[in-house]
């Protein structure tokens, strides 16, 4: 029978217990070469009578790992976090770090006071990595967890040559792919809502939209394009504003299937029938999409995969810390619905 004890067994005590030395035990318990299986024996039989549960905090210390990862949120307006696109990445790194031990910190980062907080937290080693989401364009935040050497990876990018890792879809081809549709489809008079243009992802859906009308052989103007900040409500004022420029539009491209949803609800209202008078195509294929009236076409960005993809690189560059950049860019798929 195992002698009682009092209180929480030491690894002392393991050792003694053992017969070996404090740093043999060690060993043991992290799984080091070197010991030999009727010493590694002696060391584990000792730990099950005693009772013994490493120290999680010690070993992270001597390991100087923290066994946690941020994913830092810099969006500055609070309700976009009440968008389809946030809960879904959230859910995304959430399920691929559940076979791990690290934890998953959820932190904003919306100020320059709350950008130096974050950046002197990670300083003190409280978190192994960062996973970076919603930039802005010139956003410092990514080049100054660089000159920590703390292992970043991006959900997009700042600019087309971005030196810090990330994982993106390719929405220059899937804008293309939209309006292509439309335009292979009949449509003549091609409108686009996009994003915030200050973020590289908004610009590249245009681009992708300015692609496609150029390909055709089609020109659009500056008054045929109106922008959102990937938002229903801004949806709405989007093609409120595109439809008394162009009464004559026949097609929408939405950067977002929220801003597509709001555009619908102003084409309804002003008696525009969808897709018989104006097509509408959206981008993202979240539930939404499905739940609109009609329901949504739209280009299918790999949401789970791109939250798969940032953590399998951020875990690589915990495990390797070569310093290179590691760049993934991820498929679309346009998605046939009723709305185009």
């Amino acid at each position: 029978m195992a002698k009682q004890r009092s209180g929480t067994p030491r690894l002392e005590e393991v050792a003694a217990l053992a017969g070996v030395g404090r740093g043999t035990v060690s060993r043991v318990i992290n799984n080091a070469v070197g010991v030999k299986d009727s010493t590694r024996r002696a060391v584990e039989r000792a730990i099950t009578e005693l009772g013994y549960v490493p120290n999680q905090a010690a070993r992270s210390l001597a390991a100087r790992r923290a066994d946690a990862v941020a994913l830092a949120m810099t969006e500055t307006d609070w309700r976009r976090f009440g968008e389809p696109f946030f809960s879904e990445i959230v859910c995304a790194v959430s399920d691929a770090l559940a076979g791990t031990d690290i934890q998953l910190l959820l932190t904003l980062v919306r100020t320059d006071a709350e950008r130096r907080r974050f950046v002197e937290y990670a300083r003190a080693g409280r978190i192994d990595g960062v996973l970076l989401m919603s930039l802005h364009g010139g956003d410092p935040l990514p080049d100054m967890l660089a000159g920590l050497r703390l292992p970043t990876v991006l959900l997009g990018r700042r600019r087309g040559d971005e030196r810090v890792s990330y994982v993106d879809a390719d929405n220059v081809g899937g804008a293309r792919d939209a309006v292509g549709h439309l335009l292979a489809r009949g449509r003549t008079a091609v409108a686009a809502i996009t994003g915030p243009l200050d973020m590289y992802v908004a610009r590249c859906r245009l681009r992708g939209y300015e692609e496609a009308l150029r390909r055709a052989g089609r020109r659009s103007g500056p008054s045929w394009v109106a922008e959102g900040d990937f938002s229903e409500e801004s949806g709405r004022r989007a093609m409120a504003g595109l439809l008394r420029r162009h009464p004559e539009i026949d097609a929408v491209f939405a950067a977002s299937d929220t801003m597509a949803a709001g555009a619908l609800h102003v084409l309804r209202a002003s008696g525009r029938r969808v897709p018989e008078d104006v097509a509408v195509i959206g981008f993202d294929d979240f539930l939404l999409a499905q739940h609109t009236d009609p329901q949504l076409t739209t280009v299918r960005q790999p949401v789970t995969e791109i939250g798969r993809a940032m953590v399998r690189l951020l875990l690589e560059e915990l495990g390797h810390a070569s310093g290179a950049w590691r760049h993934v860019v991820l498929p679309t798929e346009l998605v046939l619905r009723d709305s185009a």
